[in-house]
């Protein structure tokens, strides 16, 4: 009895048994996870803002980027495949084998439009003004020419003096210049009262110039012939008269008094045909539609308001 008694009441020991080496943390292979979860959220976030922010051609510029461009398209490289110079996107995707360009091209940012109306809003320099009056002037003048060139042809009365009509353009500006042939002279011999086509011809002149709004200077020349019988008249005095009688018509045909800068008399001073003083070309009348910046020089310095506009 006693040594069941002893047998009971004997304590239980408990072993625990510590396996060395497999302690501790699992290690940091979840860091490397999280990690490429993290890079890849920011990839997919990134990949949603480009395609929100980018426009359908910059969209398509990136998508040609990343789209592989054939190196062959011979049927002896590869193997048929992928190898053998195909791509895996769709058939015409591609818009230009340059991707990069592409890209380049594609990615720039847009205009922008506050800088463009900054510029809008700046006004001209006098230079800038005076360029652009001029080229305009200059069309207009080549214009006109043409047109009087036309006018003329078209004219049954007036197309038999197409020989007798001169027209360039000088320095001064345009200039229309009526002479004498061999055969058909513009005013008789040592007078001032010119034939009645000659009057038709400066008509047409008139009409023409009434479209633009310049001044007009207008000279008389003779040939180098002197006269005999009169001691106080001579090239001097016919050529200023001839010039004042084409004033005269060119007026009664419509041409504003105030645009006529200088009525002048050269006599034989600027011959025609240089080498000839006698030449029946010398004898002309010259008419020149002058320049704005010869005749009204503080114009442009007006004009940057109305340029701007």
């Amino acid at each position: 009895m006693a040594k069941k008694d002893e047998a009971a009441v004997k304590p239980i020991i408990v072993i625990k048994k510590i396996v060395k080496g497999g302690g501790g943390h699992h290690g940091g292979a979840w860091k490397i996870a999280y990690a490429d979860f993290v890079t890849a959220m920011m990839a997919f976030f990134l990949l949603l803002w480009l395609l929100n922010a980018t426009t359908e051609e910059q969209k398509k510029g990136i998508a040609n980027y990343f789209d592989p461009v054939t190196a062959s398209t011979s049927e002896t490289s590869g193997s048929g495949g992928v190898l053998g110079g195909e791509t895996l996107s769709k058939e015409g995707s591609m818009t230009s084998t340059t991707s990069t360009l592409d890209i380049a091209d594609s990615a720039a940012p847009p205009k922008d439009e506050t800088e463009d109306s900054q510029k809008q809003d700046e006004e001209p320099t006098k230079s800038e003004i005076e360029e652009a009056i001029d080229k305009q002037e200059e069309e207009d003048f080549k214009n006109a020419e043409k047109e009087l060139q036309a006018a003329v042809e078209e004219s049954p009365d007036l197309k038999s003096l197409m020989d007798n009509l001169f027209i360039d353009q000088t320095p001064e500006g345009m200039r229309v210049q009526i002479v004498d042939q061999s055969n058909k002279e513009m005013f008789p011999s040592g007078s001032a009262k010119m034939h009645e086509q000659t009057q038709k011809l400066l008509q047409k002149v008139t009409e023409v110039f009434l479209k633009l709004p310049n001044k007009v200077s207008i000279t008389g020349h003779t040939d180098a012939a002197q006269y005999v019988n009169k001691k106080n008249y001579t090239n001097w005095e016919l050529s200023a008269k001839r010039a004042n009688a084409s004033r005269r018509v060119m007026t009664d045909f419509g041409l504003p008094v105030d645009r006529i800068a200088e009525v002048t008399g050269r006599a034989d001073r600027e011959p025609f045909v240089e080498k000839d003083p006698l030449a029946p070309q010398n004898r002309r009348i010259s008419i020149i539609l002058l320049k704005k910046s010869l005749t009204d020089p503080k114009k442009p310095e007006d004009a940057p308001k109305k340029l701007a506009d």
